[in-house]
């Protein structure tokens, strides 16, 4: 599967904080775009609000953002505006198809071939996914969404994008869906193979984090112990599940990150 050969690749990257992309003169990878070319196309049509399809017929799918918005044409209308017969570089790690057959990429579009990712969320139109990729790639990201939630623009001129954790009923409301969610940690526990990040005083009802003990090695490389995080405000982002409550299973280091306020 194209996911666990991109993961394989980038786990080091990702877990330990470092881009280990190798580049003529020994230079680290600087963004998204500093990933491998993997093909290039011109832009024959928008399928959705992350799905491009080339004039050959690949579909390409938009690598680390999730579509915002609760509306679809709105979404599509903005990438079609980046995009639509418009030449794009695609780059990655590979060029393997995921599951449906897309080629998932970062992609770069004429004039100037500007990262497309990165101008949707500085816009406001989209959130950081949580798909496999760099550390560095992912800060780049990141930094546009925050310029976007700090400028209010797009979707953060609402006041509610980021959910509180501490509502229990709000995050009911969320299973199924891409959210990004922020609270303080009440508790950390330990149950079978699972570590449990509870964030309401009743934890088995409240919201919570799950992460397999067989990666919990790679949040404590990254400064990210569970235990730590105890009393701290974090930003979790990822899909909302439903175990005995509304829950969200982290597979990845990157879809924490520490809040400020502790």
């Amino acid at each position: 599967m194209a996911f666990r050969r991109i993961g394989a690749r980038w786990l080091t990257a990702i877990c330990g904080g470092a881009v280990l992309l190798s580049q003529p003169g020994g230079a680290a990878a600087a963004g998204c775009l500093d990933l491998p070319v993997q093909g290039e196309g011109l832009v024959a049509s928008v399928i959705d609000p992350r799905t491009l399809r080339l004039a050959d017929g690949r579909e390409i799918r938009l690598s680390g953002i999730e579509p915002a918005r609760e509306q679809h044409d709105a979404e599509v209308a903005a990438l079609s505006s980046l995009t639509l017969g418009r030449r794009v570089s695609l780059h990655g790690a590979d060029d393997g198809p995921d599951r449906y057959g897309r080629q998932l990429a970062f992609v770069g579009a004429e004039p100037g071939m500007e990262l497309v990712q990165r101008r949707l969320l500085a816009e406001g139109g989209a959130l950081v996914g949580i798909d496999a990729m760099p550390a560095e790639c992912r800060q780049e990201l990141l930094a546009a969404e925050a310029g976007a939630r700090a400028a209010a623009v797009g979707i953060w001129m609402a006041r509610d994008v980021i959910k509180n954790a501490a509502n229990s009923g709000d995050m009911v409301t969320r299973i199924g869906r891409f959210t990004v969610i922020e609270g303080r940690i009440t508790s950390v526990r330990e149950v079978g193979s699972t570590v449990y990040l509870n964030f309401g005083g009743r934890w088995t009802r409240g919201f919570a984090v799950t992460i397999s003990r067989r990666i919990v090695g790679l949040f404590e490389a990254a400064g990210l112990a569970p235990k730590s995080l105890t009393g701290q405000r974090i930003r979790v982002r990822g899909w909302v599940e439903k175990r005995a409550g509304a829950s969200m299973a982290v597979r990845d280091v990157g879809q924490i990150e520490r809040a400020g306020g502790d």
